[in-house]
């Protein structure tokens, strides 16, 4: 039974069990993805049966099949979470940061409430943990008292509920990235980005080539990582103007700043004749040139 299944089975009704892991965590390509099974408690042994294993631990075509097994098993529920790249880097590089850790956390406990939501029991969750295991269980447990939460280290070979999680999440993942579209229109882009991990030599030949000295790296590379700050050597430093409103709504000149996309990897000198010029009511030219304001109401 897949994640969108309009009917709630029976079993769903009797105590029931999760496991939840992810896939994704350590590429600079790609998405993350969260990924958790459930069924009802009683139906646990036979779950023990199934031979799921730590997706780590098997070959692909093991994993892909395991996946079509668990899916038309109708004494199984599962669903994922799938993390764009674009929105990794943005959360972690907004101006209150969210690190990897936060959104992990918040991606497992948005799968908790979905399933909840749908109406199913669960009385059990274990889960793979990120950060200190204890501290985990007790943000967990918090957030949904009602829930016995088991939180350990490489729980995906531990307890086969999420182990079943983790193929969930690997095969997710594989198969968005293999099946990824590249938004970018460049000239000679290809897919042969290997593993996606920056310790691939694939992938570095990949984001040295598909590097832009002004745009940076194709949506497919999460651009916060500090794996693609070596890539920026020589790349053009861009600045932008920031016009300030006063409380009149008048353009404060003494206000006027400079901002710089040096918090993606993107460095250089600053050289004074190339910043942007301002006059009139504090404008870019580019605005006053053809006769643009700033609206605050319509």
């Amino acid at each position: 039974m897949g994640s969108e299944a309009p009917i709630l089975p029976k079993w769903a009704s009797e105590p029931c069990m999760m496991g939840i892991d992810e896939a994704g965590r350590g590429p600079v390509l790609g998405p993350m993805v969260y990924g958790c099974l459930y069924c009802a408690v009683s139906y646990q042994k036979i779950l023990a049966s199934l031979n799921f294993a730590d997706s780590k631990t098997l070959k692909e075509e093991k994993r892909e099949e395991l996946f079509e097994n668990l899916k038309a098993n109708e004494s199984i529920g599962w669903a994922v979470d799938v993390i764009d790249p674009s929105e990794l880097s943005a959360k972690m590089l907004k101006k209150t940061k969210i690190n990897l850790n936060e959104i992990s956390h918040d991606s497992a406990m948005g799968l908790i409430t979905r399933v909840l939501a749908m109406g199913v029991l669960l009385t059990e969750v274990y889960l793979d943990t990120v950060g200190d295991p204890e501290k985990y269980r007790i943000k967990l447990s918090e957030r949904f008292p009602s829930i016995k939460f088991v939180v350990a280290k490489k729980a995906d070979s531990l307890y086969p509920v999420v182990s079943g999680a983790s193929i969930v999440a690997k095969v997710t993942r594989d198969q968005a990235l293999r099946n990824w579209v590249l938004d970018e229109t460049a000239e000679n882009m290809h897919r042969n980005f290997g593993s996606g991990y920056p310790g691939d030599p694939e992938t570095r030949a990949w984001l040295e080539h598909h590097k832009h000295s002004v745009f940076g790296f194709p949506t497919l590379v999460r651009f916060s990582w500090g794996t693609c700050t070596s890539y920026f050597k020589d790349i053009v430093e861009v600045l932008w103007e920031s016009d300030s409103l006063d409380e009149e709504g008048s353009s404060n000149r003494s206000n006027k700043r400079q901002l710089k996309l040096s918090s993606v990897g993107f460095t250089g000198c600053k050289r004074k004749s190339e910043e942007i010029e301002s006059s009139g009511k504090g404008r870019c030219k580019f605005f006053q040139a053809r006769k643009l304001e700033l609206v605050n109401h319509f």
